[in-house]
């Protein structure tokens, strides 16, 4: 396994094939826009140091074969008039080198966690004179449902720090990793949060985030929609084991039948509680008045979102049996029944946002747990 992939991923910086690469990409892709900032990415380089790069990180060091390359991409950018923003974790690893950073550069200060250390790395960058950028996230990702509680922690966190170290930007992310289950309105809560935190991070008014959801984005004259999103997105406090950047419910419907971490050190009745809020949700929808042009959209996502949370309890109570030697079978098919309703719809609700690339995969990492049903 390379880092958390099972294959390499990052290029080796020696190769100056890997360059032509980036000049070729630069030349192909920026006269398409009209914004002078450029991403180059250059993040998780988790696998440099092992193949084909493993010599020449040993002689020199990760951290300096890494900057090496990212001020060969920097001549680059700067070359055709552009300003390089990079993810700032990589550097980070290695806080020695950031005073060598080329003073025009930004960087990207990301952090997913309420308690990510957003202050210290802002000092960092500050002293050494680097521009750089707060990176909170909507932690919608590797949950279905959404972290609302740990979603407004990060981006206050990441608000209130970048403005006591001077930071120069919020940007606040959105991921889809492992499929991208989450449906998009799950996102429209860390939206508004974050467009909240980086106008103004000294009152970001997240006490009232439901009511403002509800009046403002899904226009529900009932007023229950905002806190439905609210209230399922922490259906995973309820179970007090937390899974870094996901919750315990997703990893029992993402992993497979022989992963076991999501029921050690997990009470059954924990997950009773969490499904007494997800149906909760389900029930609460069929009472919103939403008057938002695609409203029937969002309550079907979300109703799917409350299926799909509620096969992960499901699958891990089979798990419970499985290790207690319980016959599973007939939990198996209601399981396996319930899924096949759930891909179905999955199905068409991907496609009545987004392009149809991408849900092959999406759809796979569902009909491998389908398979083992």
């Amino acid at each position: 396994v390379w880092g958390h992939r099972p294959f390499p991923f990052t290029l080796r910086p020696s190769d100056p094939r890997c360059l032509d690469l980036v000049r070729d990409l630069c030349d192909e892709l920026l006269p398409h826009f009209n914004s002078k900032l450029f991403n180059v990415g250059m993040d998780e380089t988790v696998d440099l140091g092992r193949g084909r790069s493993e010599q020449e990180c040993k002689e020199r060091g990760v951290g300096v074969v890494y900057l090496e390359y990212l001020m060969k991409v920097y001549e680059e950018v700067k070359k055709r008039g552009h300003t390089m923003l990079f993810w700032g974790d990589i550097i980070m690893h290695h806080p020695e080198l950031i005073p060598q950073l080329p003073k025009d550069v930004i960087a990207l200060d990301w952090g997913y966690e309420a308690n990510d250390p957003f202050f210290e790395h802002g000092e960092k960058f500050k002293a050494a004179g680097i521009p750089f950028w707060v990176c909170p996230g909507t932690s919608t990702w590797l949950t279905v449902a959404g972290r609302t509680e740990n979603c407004l922690k990060n981006i206050e966190n990441a608000a209130s720090n970048g403005l006591a170290q001077g930071a120069t930007g919020l940007l606040n992310t959105d991921w889809g990793d492992q499929g991208h289950w989450q449906y998009l309105p799950v996102s429209y809560l860390g939206f508004l949060a974050g467009a909240g935190a980086s106008w103004n991070a000294g009152s970001n008014g997240f006490d009232s985030i439901a009511k403002a959801l509800s009046t403002l984005v899904f226009r529900d004259k009932a007023g229950l929609m905002g806190g439905i999103a609210y209230d399922l997105g922490n259906a995973y406090l309820q179970i007090e084991k937390k899974i870094h950047n996901s919750t315990v419910i997703f990893q029992a419907l993402a992993k497979p039948l022989d992963t076991t971490t999501m029921i050690e050190d997990v009470k059954p009745e924990e997950y009773d509680a969490a499904e007494a809020v997800i149906r909760k949700a389900l029930a609460d929808l069929d009472r919103t008045q939403m008057g938002a042009p695609d409203a029937q959209l969002i309550k079907d996502e979300y109703t799917n979102a409350c299926r799909m949370l509620l096969l992960g309890c499901a699958m891990a109570r089979i798990r419970y049996d499985i290790k207690d030697g319980r016959d599973v079978s007939a939990a198996k098919a209601a399981a396996r029944k319930e899924l096949e309703a759930i891909i179905a719809e999955h199905d068409r609700l991907w496609l009545a946002r987004n392009r149809p690339g991408g849900l092959v995969d999406s759809r796979k990492r569902l009909e491998d747990r389908l398979a083992e049903l």
